[in-house]
């Protein structure tokens, strides 16, 4: 069954808790910057890991030392969904550890 759309209050809520996140375009979406592009690329490379465990995927995009995530629920009309936080936030926790900013 697939996640119910967010309201605007409910993802406003939600973006509260985590800093350095916003809402633009139905996606919640985050830059990363890291010091290096290796360590850009190891930090894609333990989203991809998170994604396939929650079968959840964002749109990653990879720069020299940059990462940026688009989320949304695709089979919610595209709309973001409680999934799309449970995702940000796993991956709020994973990136300090890659040192990511």
């Amino acid at each position: 069954m697939p996640s119910e759309p967010l309201s605007q209050k409910e993802i406003e809520d939600r973006l509260r808790e985590l800093p350095g996140w916003a809402f633009e375009d139905d996606r919640i979406l985050r830059t990363y910057r890291l010091g290096t592009h290796v360590a850009a690329g190891a930090l894609v490379a333990h989203i991809v890991a998170v994604q396939d465990e929650l079968n959840h995927h964002a749109d990653v995009t990879l720069g020299y030392d940059t990462v940026r995530l688009a989320v949304n629920t695709h089979s919610a009309g595209d709309a973001v969904t409680e999934t799309d936080f449970e995702l940000a936030q796993r991956i709020e926790g994973i990136a300090p550890a890659h040192g990511a900013g």
